[in-house]
Order: structure tokens, then sequence, then C-alpha cells
């Protein structure tokens, strides 16, 4: 299994990273093979495994207030990447992209100016001039992190036409009609949940079976769930804290999975150091905490969990090291392998199996 490594650059970081994973001994490996790009801070595949897309997460490019998006073919032999074309983010500090489930378009966040910009995917694989930005107003009560919209990720159902925008900025999970075949997305109707002042809504996960969906909040540590309206409207069912009740330090919330198998849902803490579990219930999908466990390093911000959900990589941004779990099947419990790579400043990790 290839590993693809997002980072920060800056800190002797060389951009994406290529790394091999082997399911039957859970061991982690570099190849050597690096793509530059400066601050490649999230990646995402197209569903044929053909071609990779990055984001370069800037403020100014070429005197120009925009990040990128970027489009790689992938050499199926050794992994490598080769750069197709590069587009304007058409806002500051894209911090994620996604590609929908037909390989039509992909969606950046721009978390600086709070926009999410459109961009269709050519025959090829690379990228054709911006279809749409999709513009959020509105503030919250955070008076440091939440004056203006801070569009954070994009997150599109596989079954049916819904995309899922946190903005950190306005406390709104924004909903979105898609439509592939015209290349155009809508608001949805409602529009958008408002989620309790001062949450700050950062990455959502569906329920791989449960018409469900749970959101991560990085200024309040809490994970909610939602129960899924045919509408594509959300209603909240619960929320908990990501943080042990004695601890009293300063943390913050960043990624969030549910483990391909239902059971259990994880979520990372940075400051806190740790990655949460909670179990799932079977049939309301309602969270119970399980504990946490030490994330291996400093500051977790983005893991992962491999498809057969026997294992979790994990990205310590701050400590540079990326520390592979062991997941129990039967109790979702996380043991470290011992297999580790270090890296500089990693902050997504994508597999391609």
């Amino acid at each position: 299994m290839r590993i693809y490594v997002g980072t920060y650059t800056g800190t002797g970081s060389q951009g994406i990273y290529l790394l091999r994973f082997d399911e039957k001994t859970g061991n982690l490996t570099d190849t050597g093979i690096r793509t530059m790009l400066e601050h490649p801070s999230f990646l995402a595949l197209h569903p044929s495994g053909t071609h990779l897309y990055a984001v370069s997460e800037l403020a100014v490019f070429d005197g120009r207030p925009t990040g990128l998006v970027c489009a790689y073919s992938i050499d199926p032999l050794d992994g490598s990447l080769s750069k197709l074309n590069h587009r304007d983010s058409e806002g500051t500090y894209p911090c994620h992209v996604v590609v929908d489930n037909t390989g039509s378009f992909v969606m950046v966040s721009n978390y600086g100016s709070g926009t999410v910009s459109v961009f269709p995917i050519l025959q090829d694989g690379s990228l054709g001039e911006t279809l749409q930005i999709l513009r959020h107003e509105g503030s919250s009560i955070n008076e440091q992190r939440q004056k203006a919209p801070h569009a954070h990720s994009v997150t599109l159902s596989q079954d049916d036409p819904f995309a899922y925008i946190c903005d950190l900025g306005t406390d709104r999970i924004m909903i979105y009609r898609m439509d592939p075949i015209k290349k155009q997305i809508s608001p949805g109707d409602p529009p958008s949940l408002r989620v309790s002042p001062g949450s700050g809504p950062r990455h959502f996960a569906f329920h791989p079976r449960l018409p469900l969906a749970y959101v991560i909040h990085e200024l309040s540590n809490t994970v909610s769930v939602f129960s899924r309206l045919p509408s594509g409207g959300l209603d909240t069912i619960q929320t908990l804290s990501t943080l042990p009740n004695a601890w009293q330090g300063i943390s913050s919330c960043a990624d969030i999975h549910v483990h391909p198998s239902g059971n259990f849902l994880y979520g990372s803490n940075r400051g806190h150091d740790s990655i949460v579990g909670y179990a799932l219930d079977a049939h309301s999908g309602a969270m119970k905490i399980l504990g946490h466990h030490a994330s291996g390093g400093k500051c977790p911000r983005n893991f992962s969990i491999s498809p057969s959900g026997d294992f979790m990589w994990v990205a310590n941004q701050e400590s540079d090291r990326i520390v592979v779990f062991r997941i129990d099947l039967d109790t979702g419990e996380l043991t470290e392998t011992g297999s580790t790579i270090e890296i500089p400043k990693p902050v997504c990790i994508l597999a391609h199996p």
C-alpha cells in the first residue's frame, strides 16, 4: 500500500512524501520519492486511483492573494507523481481538497478567505478553469478565530448528491446539492445548520451504514453526531467532549474518522496530544467514550485508518513523526506497532490501496 504524506515546508520538508506500508507486518517504510510543492497541507485521490490533487496552502502566489491547487498523474509502477497543471485556488490559505465520487470535479476550501472553489477535472486528469466560487458570510463569538468565515473542509456524500462544508468562522455546516453531470453546486434546503456558538466545526465524517454524520469542533474540543435527513438537512443527536474530564490544559481538535466497521469513531487532540476513541451504538450510532491514547508525538493533526480497519497512521506535526497503531477490531483499542517514520511537519496522510 502506498502512503502519500503532505507537509508544511520551510523547516526541512521536501513537499509530498511517498511511503510504503505492509499490512502483514505493520511496517511503514520510506521510498525516498519526493514531490516538491510548497505547503502541500492536504491531498486527495481521484476515484480511479490514477491522479492525485494537492493544495498549496499559501496566502500569496505570484503577487496575487491566492493559494494553489495542483493536479498530478500517478506512475502505476513506483507511485511517483508527475505534475499536470495547477490553478489558483481563488482564495487564501487553501487547507482542504476533495474529489467527487464520479471524478468530475475538485472542491478546495480556502480557510483564509472563507471561500470554496470548484474546478472541473478534464479528461487527462488536469484541472480546468474555475466553475464556481462559494462565498459565505457571518461570524461567531470567538473574537480571535471567528471574525469572518473560515471554510475548513468539504465532505461529499457517496450515496446522495449532497456536500457538507464545515465553516469554523461562522459556526455553520453549509449544505449544498451537487449535480456532477452539469457540474453545478447549489444551496440545499435547508442551506446550513448552526452549531453551538464558539464550537468551530472543522472536519466531517459519515457513518458507513447508518444515515448519520459526525463533526469534530476545533475550538470547543467536542464531537457531535447528527442524523441525516432525506432533504440533506442535519439534526443534532449528541455532543461529547474529546478531552478527559479532569484535564485543564490548552488543546484543539483536528481530524475525525469513523472506523470502516462502523463500530468506532476516532478524533485527534492537539495539545492533549492524543487520539480519542468512541464506541458507536450499532442501531442509533450514539457515542460512548472508550478512552484516550497518546498519539506518539506532539500535535496530532491528520490521521488515517487503513481500508481493512486494522491500522491507523497518525501525523504528529510538531514532533516530525508518523506513528503506526494497530486497531483491535473487537474493542477499538489502539496499540503502537513500533513502526515510525521521521518526516518534517507531516500534516496529511493519504492511503493509496
